[in-house]
């Protein structure tokens, strides 16, 4: 049998929670007291007018109203015993009884109680006199700069001062002028803490707990935390800077602990217990705890929740929440954004009418909770400070980000006030830990080379002859001349290009510094064998020889020869005007070096645990990944000629990137002639993680720190922008560092000597392993990449935020050009500046409509059969293009007629596609058509609709050929690949009003 639920509050975090209970279908009737007109319009929400602060007499109106669970919102019910009643008259509670609501309602008890247990927290001692506590400000040997009130002070309790003058101030302020009453008669004065905030909720029964996914409140009223505090103005979940780990040690050394001395001290907890922690160097650390759900926190964690909060809830008042499994929804994250009204947190302004929140309600993934807001004369209106909170759920932490600004942008009221930065600090670490972008998925499939290289190996071994070393897979070729029958030392070889940075050089016209990278890549290679470089041969291919460009590539090639001491004794030009367009050329280079056989590298039997491991600084990228380094500049819609964010010398991003390649010979050569390297590796394609292990013995791995080498601010932008996480950037790039020497620890400071023209680091250590276990760890990543990606997140979540017009999508059928619109909206790296909102079908079941559902767009089905005109059909499908804030209108194979009333409610915004060059063979069968005209081209045209068919203004066509024998199915399927490429180019050009329908029906072009 359903049950009925009371929920005690009015504001955002109880509109959460009667969202949440809403969904459970065990609950009946959700009554809330006070409750709020938005918490009256919840599904089977209804609000009460009941004493709240008379207990008994609640009591009664429960047992009146079959009521089974209360849930106690705010903390000052709790802390004033309404648990202790209700409970004593047989009704569940959610929330902790009295003297278990010590714990938020009196700090300095709550600070007893942590020493007792010895749960982690800030130093601190209580006063009540004001001269004691700002003696002990003055002489503390810790920070003393954080003061609270011990009582309950509506979240406004806490100062952090910013020097004593500021802590002492606060003492006067609490204890002389009674600022917070009698909330103030203690104050406590504790250390300031150095770390992130974070909150971590948990589900408890008394005996066990179960915690929440981690959140990240903002407190500060202004962005960049500044200003003053407030109740909260938004939050995020999950906060990635506490990772599992750290997570563990919450649960254990802090909640779970703390739910025991609760025991020891015979207090049953029940209810939500909160930590507020601070992530300090030492480890997590309790700045207070809390008795209840958090404001803004709840309204980020429950979105994500797929348990029924409801079962949780009544777990935990019959103690069985042991037995209770917690599901999360897997791989999203949600943003809260908390909309103030003018004055706040000072004073609140009430009374403005607000706008947008159906819009942003209606926006897929995204929900609106009401913290202060009321309906008046027929208008939502402000009604307190925090007014409102816009949540959006993403796959992307910085995406949700970006929706939930999208969504304050949407909702308007005068004085409206919210921060631009809410989940910035967390961005950068949820990239580094679960960045989508891949270099597979930039076009490059590392595990599918290595499985090529697989393949070969064996062939190549069938090849073999005498004076062959080695096999495929190492840094060179290996051929020893003396075996072969000559008495020559041995010699090494390497080949090698440059990759798709050359489409960079191209693009820029700057092409003296590619052939440097070309020797690079083939040197350091052969360097890693222990080989000087003796000669190199270039290979040079293109469509049409262009002189002046070859010419600056050679003369790259030379100074590179000679930064290496080797060669340049020949190469090839190919011009092969069949494969390669204008404009565009290839290069392939090889280099032969010679080693002493005894000095052949690496060295892997001396290779041994304690052995140190030398980092040489790289440049920058130097010359792999860049597949992904163009792939996250088509998501920045950045060109090489912009100027680049993380240039120091105000430098576009082609010359950065063109930056050439690091080359180690010199010094190199003579320190591997001390005898004393036992291992060189070039790190290139498959970056620090995937070269390392290349010079390696088994059973011997090696330990990184990246704190000891600087990371070149390329890589943070990139992992940012492109949402790269650390394994990705550790196996695509270089990260700052271009090789690796292995030495004895012995040789250290004489080897750092040789080699201090390249600014040489100790980066780590050789260390033992086991089968299976990583052979390169790369230890503080994402505390040294973190600080260094902050910078970009605003660039990031700006890229997410651009405004997109809206798209509704009229079908009939298969939807294949629907399809094309959907993947052309739903691509980053192509700025569409639109994005799909609805789709209407005429006709159930099609697989458009299944279209529209893979890519989660809703979909609405209008039979014509349903109206009794044209008119009216048209006027439904009008109607729900409205609702969903629809601002352009593409017809997609759509087979009716449109009303002129229709076409003259959207002129100007609403366009098709059809399959023939407009002005010719309008209407249906127009491929029939062409074909029986005898012409030899045909093709597709998308223009703006008018009330008569096929004749608005023509925006883009493409022509396509008709073969002799083609059939109209044939010339169909052509013409369609025609479509999908030139739907979404239109729909851009609208989107982004880059053209527009003049008033004398003729475009006006604006193209940027």
């Amino acid at each position: 049998m359903a049950a009925n639920v009371l929920v005690i509050g009015s504001g955002g975090r109880e509109h959460a929670i009667i969202w949440k209970l809403s969904q459970s279908n065990q609950i009946k009737i959700i009554y809330a007291a006070p409750g709020s007109y938005a918490i009256g319009s919840v599904e089977k929400a209804k609000n009460v007018d009941i004493d709240i602060k008379n207990y008994d007499k609640l009591a009664d109106w429960c047992k009146s109203n079959n009521i089974l669970l209360v849930v106690v919102g705010p903390e000052d019910p709790l802390a004033n015993g309404i648990a202790d009643v209700l409970t004593s008259n047989g009704i569940y509670v959610f929330g902790p009884q009295k003297n278990a609501a010590k714990i938020e309602s009196d700090k300095n008890w709550a600070k007893s109680f942590m020493d007792r247990h010895k749960i982690p927290t800030a130093k601190w001692k209580s006063f009540t006199s004001a001269d004691e506590a700002k003696e002990f400000i003055k002489k503390a040997d810790f920070p003393a700069l954080v003061v609270k009130a011990s009582g309950l002070a509506a979240g406004k309790g806490v100062i952090v001062a910013s020097n004593k003058n500021e802590a002492c101030a606060a003492v006067d302020d609490i204890l002389v002028a009674k600022k917070f009453g009698s909330a103030g008669d203690t104050v406590v004065i504790e250390e300031l803490l150095e770390g992130e905030e974070i909150s971590v909720l948990s589900f408890c029964d008394g005996n066990t707990i179960k915690i929440m996914q981690p959140a990240q409140d903002h407190k500060r009223i202004f962005d960049n935390d500044q200003g003053p505090n407030t109740g909260g103005m938004g939050a995020y979940c999950p906060c990635p800077l506490l990772d599992e780990k750290g997570l563990k040690t919450v649960k254990d050394a802090i909640l779970q602990r703390t739910v025991q001395g609760l025991q020891h001290e015979n207090i049953r907890y029940m209810g939500v217990l909160y930590a507020g922690l601070m992530l300090t160097k030492e480890g997590p650390k309790v700045l207070e705890f809390n008795c209840r759900f958090g404001d803004p926190e709840t309204q980020v964690i429950l979105p994500l929740l797929e348990s029924d909060l409801y079962s949780l809830m009544i777990a935990c008042c019959n103690s069985s929440l042991d037995t209770t499994v917690l599901k999360w929804k897997a791989g999203v994250s949600a943003v809260g954004i908390v909309m103030a009204s003018r004055g706040y947190p000072e004073t609140s302004s009430k009374g403005q009418i607000i706008t947008g929140v159906d819009i942003a309600n209606n926006t897929p993934n995204c929900m609106v909770f009401h913290s202060g807001t009321a309906l008046k004369d027929g208008n939502l209106v402000t009604n307190g400070g925090r007014v409102l909170i816009a949540v959006s759920i993403a796959t992307r932490l910085t995406t949700a980000a970006a929706l939930a600004m999208k969504a304050c942008n949407e909702i308007k009221f005068e004085g409206s006030q919210y921060r631009k930065d809410i989940a910035h600090k967390g961005i950068a670490c949820a990239i580094l830990r679960s960045g989508k972008l891949t270099y597979k998925a930039s076009g490059v499939d590392i595990t599918a080379g290595n499985q090529l290289v697989s393949h070969i190996k064996p062939l190549a071994k069938s090849t073999d002859r005498l004076g062959v070393l080695g096999t495929v897979g190492g840094f060179g070729g290996l051929f020893h001349l003396k075996v072969a029958g000559f008495k020559d030392p041995v010699l090494v070889s390497g080949t090698d290009g440059v990759g798709t940075k050359l489409k960079i050089a191209q693009e820029m016209g700057i092409h003296n510094t590619i052939g440097i990278d070309l020797v690079a890549m083939c040197v350091n290679d052969v360097l890693a064998n222990g080989a000087e470089p003796l000669f190199f041969l270039d290979y040079f291919a293109c469509g049409a020889l262009d002189v002046v460009v070859a010419k600056q590539v050679i003369d790259g090639v030379a100074e590179g020869c000679r930064q290496a001491g080797c060669s340049l004794i020949g190469g090839e030009t190919a011009e092969m005007p069949d494969m390669y367009p204008s404009g565009e050329y290839d290069l392939a280079g090889f280099a032969v070096g010679a080693v002493e056989r005894d000095q052949i590298l690496p060295q892997t039997s001396e290779i041994k645990e304690g052995d140190v491991v030398i980092g040489l600084p790289s440049s920058g990228i130097h010359s792999n990944g860049f597949s992904m380094v163009r792939k996250v500049m088509g998501l920045a819609n950045a060109g090489y000629k912009d100027k680049a964010p993380f240039s120091s010398s105000g430098k576009t991003f082609g010359e950065e990137l063109l930056t050439p390649t690091k080359i180690y010979v010199k010094a190199m050569k003579d320190t591997i002639r001390t005898g004393k390297v036992k291992a060189f590796a070039h790190i290139t394609g498959g970056g620090v993680i995937e070269n390392i292990p290349r010079i390696l013995p088994a059973k011997l791995a090696v330990e990184l720190d990246s704190k000891k080498w600087s990371i070149p601010e390329v890589f943070a932008w990139l992992a940012v922008i492109g949402g790269i996480n650390e394994f990705e950037l550790l196996r695509t790039f270089n990260c700052g560092i271009g090789a690796v020497v292995i030495i004895g620890k012995e040789d250290e400071a004489s080897i750092l000597n040789l080699l201090k023209e390249y600014d040489p680091v100790c980066i780590g250590r050789v260390v033992s392993c086991t089968e299976g276990s990583p052979v390169v760890v790369v230890n503080n990543i994402t505390e040294v990449m973190e600080s260094s990606m902050r910078k970009y997140v605003p660039q990031a979540v700006n890229l997410n935020a651009t405004p997109k017009r809206k798209v509704g999508v009229l079908i009939s059928g298969t939807g294949t050009n629907l399809q094309a619109l959907i993947d052309a909206t739903t691509d980053p790296t192509r700025h569409i500046g639109a994005e799909i909102v609805l789709v209407i079908s005429n006709k159930p079941d099609v697989e458009g409509l299944k279209r529209a559902e893979r890519a989660n767009i809703p979909t609405k089905v209008l039979r014509y059969t349903n109206f009794s005109s044209r008119e009216e059909f048209d006027e439904a499908m009008h109607e729900e293009l409205v609702k969903a804030g629809v601002d352009i209108v593409c017809l997609a194979g759509f087979m009716r007629i449109l009303s002129g009333a229709f076409t003259k409610k959207w002129r100007g915004r609403i366009i098709n596609i059809h399959p023939a060059l407009l002005p010719l063979f309008t209407g249906t069968h127009a491929q029939k058509q062409a074909l029986e005209a005898g012409v030899r081209i045909s093709g597709c045209t998308v223009h703006f609709v008018e009330e008569d068919v096929d004749a608005g203004a023509i925006i883009i066509q493409e022509a396509v050929p008709i073969h002799v024998g083609d059939t109209v199915e044939i010339l169909t399927e052509r013409i369609k690949t025609a479509e999908h490429r030139i739907y979404p180019r239109a729909l851009q050009l609208l989107a982004t009003e880059q053209v527009r329908l003049g008033t004398d029906n003729k475009l006006v072009w604006n193209i940027k």
